[in-house]
């Protein structure tokens, strides 16, 4: 991190030791019922799956009220996430405000959230094979919504490269494909993601972002409650494990499977999807 020539103030170490304010205190949202989405789990069938093969990235489907598993098959892999509203693509996940909610970082009864200005739950990590990591001496956790998504701009940017299977281009490629449409109008829909089972944090003496081997291996999962109808799109990350690099066509990269479930009738209840965000959209007008 680079360093002004300016003189350190005499109060600096008093500036420094101001404790910290949580902008967003969470206690006033509504929390997820695992108890019950667990209770309707439990007796799901499975509808559907997909597998994402290893450099290249699927999409699937999700009604309201049905549950979605993500598997490391075959090897340690980690995945890049997109989520969308099924029927209106315009809503789609936004990480900056769920890491602004939760944290760097997301694991059981935690949620993704949506775009503005709907603004609500889309979905609910309900399980999460990988919750005993915790964060390690380094900062590191597992889950994170802190990175972009690897991406051929960055890549030619940084070393003039062309590289075509890095996450945003198999995002963009496998929505292209779901839609019917070409790359060039599936691209503006593909967004930051939720990097599943990544394991990454800031370095604590420059604040960069690193990612290290991530703990994943064959049969860890993330699974979710879908709280509206979804349509998902997983990039299997040319990284694999993301222990040396990504957008790389030297890393060792798996499948990761996409698996679809529907509970029983009746199992949820009562249960709705939520409202769009109650904001009257004035903005002081």
């Amino acid at each position: 991190m680079a360093h002004s020539s300016h003189q350190v103030p005499a109060d600096a170490e008093a500036r420094r030791a101001v404790k910290p304010v949580i902008c967003y205190p969470t206690e006033t949202l509504t929390a997820p019922d695992l108890t019950l989405y667990r209770f309707a789990r439990q007796g799901a069938v499975k509808t559907g799956e997909v597998l994402v093969n290893a450099r290249d990235a699927a999409c699937f489907e999700v009604p309201a009220g049905h549950f979605f598993r993500i598997t490391s098959v075959e090897g340690p892999q980690v995945g890049d996430l997109n989520l969308w509203n099924r029927d209106d693509l315009s809503e789609r996940f936004y990480s900056g405000k769920t890491r602004a909610l939760h944290g760097t970082h997301i694991t059981s009864g935690e949620r993704m959230w949506s775009s503005f200005p709907a603004m609500r739950p889309m979905a609910t990590i309900v399980e999460d094979s990988l919750d005993w990591y915790g964060i390690d001496e380094f900062g590191g956790s597992v889950h994170d919504v802190i990175g972009t998504r690897c991406d051929p701009y960055t890549g030619n940017l940084l070393a003039g490269s062309q590289y075509h299977h890095c996450c945003h281009s198999n995002l963009t490629r496998a929505l292209a494909d779901h839609m019917g449409v070409s790359p060039a109008q599936a691209e503006p829909h593909v967004h930051d993601v939720l990097n599943v089972f990544m394991c990454t944090g800031f370095t604590r003496d420059t604040g960069q972002y690193f990612m290290k081997q991530s703990p994943v291996r064959p049969g860890d999962f993330l699974e979710f409650f879908a709280e509206i109808p979804l349509l998902g799109a997983l990039s299997a990350c040319p990284g694999g494990d993301c222990s040396a690099e990504h957008s790389s066509d030297a890393a060792a990269c798996y499948p990761l499977l996409v698996e679809v479930f529907a509970p029983e009738a009746g199992a949820l209840g009562d249960w709705q999807s939520p409202d769009l965000n109650g904001y009257n959209q004035s903005h002081g007008r």
